[in-house]
Order: C-alpha cells, then structure tokens, then sequence
C-alpha cells in the first residue's frame, strides 16, 4: 500500500465530517497524488523521512505552515490506522510539527478600545464604507464568528427578548456555492443579548435591507440580512474584502496607521475586551460559543504589564478598610 492510497483510505472511512472537511481532504489528496511521497510504499517511510519531506515542503516548495499541517493532521491518523490494522508498528508521523518547521501562523492581535473607536469613526463618516458600519459595529460588539453573522435571518433577531438566537452557519466554498452548516460545535448554540447600541445597528439593518426577488433561499433558509450589489448574500469573503480595503483607505490618510482587520480580529478583539473588564470566564465561555474554557481562558493569559498594574491596583484599593 502506498502513502497516497493509505491516505484515501482512511478518508474513506471519515464519513461524518463537516463539507469544509471534505474539501480540505480532496486538496490533500490531489496534493499526494503529485508528491513523490505519495507513491512511496508505507513500510518503507521512516520517521526522518516524513520530517525531511515536511522541511521540504515548506524551504522548497513555499508550502505554509497550516498547508503543511493540514497534510500531516490527514497522514498522522492514516498511519496510525495502519498501525491499529496490525500494519505497521511505528508512526512516522507522530511528532509535533512545530519541532521540525517554522510556524509561520501570525497571532492574531487584538486592537485597543481607542484603535477599534478610530476605525469605526472613519466607516461611520466615510461615503463609500458608511454602508457597512452597522454591521462592522456588531462584529466588535457581538463576538460573532463570521459564518454565524452572514447566517443570521430576521427570524433570529427578537426585539421583544433583545436577543440574537445563534441557531446556524452560513459557509460558501467555490464549487458547491452556499449551504447552511450547524454551529462549529454543541456551544456555538447561544443565545446573544443585544446591548441598545447593537439592536440600533440590527434596526438600521432591517430599513435599509432590499431584496431581490425572489427571495434567496439556502438549504431551506431566508430572510438573510446582507446582500451585495448585485443581489447575492454576503458571505466571509464580502466582509473580508471590506475590512481589508477599508483599513488601506484608512492608513492611506492618516499618520498614524492600523493593523489589518479581520472579521475573527473583530472577534477576537471582543473577547479580550470582556476579559480585560473582568467578566466571569464562564460567562464569556457561553458568549463566544467555545466548547473549551481552556479556548476562553487564552486570552486571559493576552496581557501585558498595564493590565497587571490595572488588576493590583483594583484588587488592592478592594482590600482596603
């Protein structure tokens, strides 16, 4: 048995994946397929092979370190079958890649209060931009992921309880088109209360909301928020596109630059806010969606030495008589 073909066996046997899944398998395998590594019999792979063929992949080939990844997270089980299947003893595959490749993977930052009111400031009074503002305002006050967000309907919007039911995911992959997912995980399952200044954004929203008819329909689902243009739902590649074009506008007339925004900078910058003003872990664990507290409880682990000035002091001023 070949590597390429012990691969397209275990994927075979991956039948409950998510679509995103499924496409992320059909790149690795059309990659195998024009790999060396690929053809190579799976008796014959040592472990120094597998480490060499990654460095390979990345000072030769100009692979990423999460291409890269996403190879070996299909390789490391594959092999690990063969070893289940009394196969093969050893698992050329079982080591940390970050002990053999570079992480290349930026962190992602998250802005300050004052960068995240900068910016809004420019969308909101920007002639061109001003028509995505409520929706990048509720990206930053939402903590939504951005599949959740271009998935919510008006049914999922209740001004009555002042809460948004996350409930889905809206996901768009260039040869299948849109399809509406289940959250990322059990806890993705939430309800969102809408502080007054989000449901004044979703208000806006709905007055200005046009639609072509008919009505886009996916999998079932309509009443969506946004459409572009030309008609067609938004999508994470839309508010990428938008974000990304907005921040070089902005850095393009003033001095004083931002760093790149992204629909999970939104996110991410969300969650380290609520943490910095002390809100209960758990509580932010619900908000976020995170199936792990261990996820939630990174970026506590985010601060720098003003947040520690900031703590001691309130926890000193609190001990006080």
């Amino acid at each position: 048995m070949t590597v390429l073909e012990l691969a397209k066996r275990y994927i075979a046997t991956r039948i409950n994946v998510r679509r995103t899944t499924k496409n992320s398998y059909v790149t690795v395998i059309n990659y195998l397929k024009t790999e060396d590594m690929g053809a190579v019999q799976i008796e014959d792979v040592r472990v120094s092979d597998a480490k060499l063929w990654l460095i390979y992949l990345q000072q030769e080939k100009g692979k990423s370190y999460s291409t890269i990844n996403s190879i070996k997270s299909v390789l490391k089980p594959a092999f690990q079958m063969a070893i289940d299947d009394d196969i093969l003893i050893k698992n050329p595959f079982a080591f940390p890649l970050s002990d053999v490749i570079i992480n290349d993977v930026h962190s992602r930052e998250a802005l300050t209060v004052k960068q995240m009111n900068r910016f809004l400031e420019f969308i909101e009074n920007d002639e061109h931009y001003s028509k995505y503002y409520e929706g990048m305002y509720i990206l930053f006050h939402t903590g939504l992921r951005i599949s959740e967000f271009c998935g919510l309907t008006v049914k999922d919007i209740s001004f009555k309880e002042h809460t948004i039911h996350v409930t889905h995911q809206l996901r768009y992959i260039g040869n299948t088109g849109f399809y509406i997912e289940k959250t990322k995980t059990k806890s993705g399952l939430r309800d969102i209360p809408m502080t007054p200044d989000v449901e004044d954004c979703f208000r806006n929203i709905l007055e200005k909301r046009t639609i072509r008819k008919p009505e886009p329909t996916v999998d079932g689902r309509k009443g969506f928020l946004f459409f572009d243009s030309r008609g067609n739902i938004m999508c994470h590649t839309n508010w990428e596109r938008y974000f990304r074009n907005a921040v070089g506008k902005y850095n393009r007339t003033h001095k004083v630059h931002l760093p790149p925004i992204t629909p999970h900078i939104c996110r991410h910058t969300y969650c380290t806010l609520m943490a910095e003003s002390g809100m209960n872990p758990k509580i932010l664990q619900y908000l976020m969606g995170h199936a792990n507290i261990t996820v939630t409880l990174n970026v506590y682990t985010h601060v720098n030495y003003s947040n520690v000035k900031k703590e001691v002091k309130r926890i000193t001023k609190t001990k006080q008589p």
